[in-house]
């Protein structure tokens, strides 16, 4: 049977569209369209995202909490000025003794992040006899293979890239900010500049050109570790740190299965 269609039909299809009344399948295939015809990324044109598997490790033990990593993911990415704008930051746990005659094994657990920790840490000022434990945990987008963000984004502007990164097209970007409150792991904020969403790329205009993110080539201690799974090396750092540390990601049980792993990572790690 021919389709005909009138402007009326249009209009009102459109209206639908706008309020939000699409079914569901409707809206997958929109999202699909969106992302084949709107997605741009800064990757070289001969860049395949198929042909690689990014991965990011942290030593917990390693990290001294000196904030370059902070300073150098700000002004690569030129992540706006502020104490609420990181794409990457770091948070400091104090694991403090129980107190007498408790039966717990450990008190209070304090955590901190002064500017993100881009200026290293203060002196704390709990007294040493009363610390357990202190560590340092460096944060960033956890990379979730099951991202809800990408779930509640309206316009598909955040989409998972074959290669492992979720990313942001700023141009189609509405600034809804559903994807902020649906992030778990407090990883996305609103950039006051362009009023689009933002979060850690891992450095994409760099890994695509085979470079490491900025926050992985300047640590001190090599508390980062970055690496292809489809591309190993000689001595591979990524694959030797997988197989010499148990690792962990952050809060498991949401199911969302981040390509984020730590080692040495604390239960009272949030």
């Amino acid at each position: 049977m021919k389709n005909t269609f009138s402007r009326r039909g249009l209009l009102t299809t459109l209206g639908a569209a706008a309020a939000g009344v699409l079914s569901f399948a409707a809206a997958r295939k929109a999202k699909a369209a969106i992302k084949t015809v709107f997605v741009r990324t800064n990757a070289p044109k001969d860049y395949n995202p198929y042909d690689h598997k990014w991965l990011m490790c942290f030593d917990v033990d390693k990290c001294i909490g000196c904030g370059l990593c902070v300073d150098a993911c700000k002004k690569e990415n030129h992540v706006p000025e502020g104490p609420t704008y990181f794409r990457n930051w770091i948070e400091r746990y104090i694991i403090k003794k129980p107190k007498p005659g408790s039966d717990a094994a450990r008190g209070e657990v304090i955590v901190d992040s002064p500017n993100g920790g881009r200026d290293g840490f203060p002196p704390t000022t709990i007294p040493r006899e009363e610390i357990l434990k202190s560590f340092f945990v460096p944060k960033l987008c956890n990379l979730c293979e099951h991202s809800p963000c990408t779930q509640v984004c309206p316009v598909g502007a955040t989409f998972d890239s074959p290669d492992g990164a979720v990313l942001v097209d700023p141009n189609y970007c509405i600034g809804c900010g559903f994807c902020i409150q649906a992030c778990p792991y407090g990883c996305r904020f609103l950039n006051p500049e362009t009023k689009t969403a933002e979060k850690c790329t891992l450095c994409y205009h760099r890994i695509t050109r085979g470079l490491k993110p900025a926050c992985v080539e300047i640590c001190p201690t090599e508390a980062r570790i970055f690496g292809d799974l489809k591309h190993p090396v000689e001595n591979d750092p990524i694959q030797n740190f997988i197989q010499k540390n148990k690792v962990n990601s952050l809060k498991p049980h949401l199911g969302t299965d981040p390509r984020v792993l730590y080692a040495n990572l604390d239960k009272e790690v949030r």
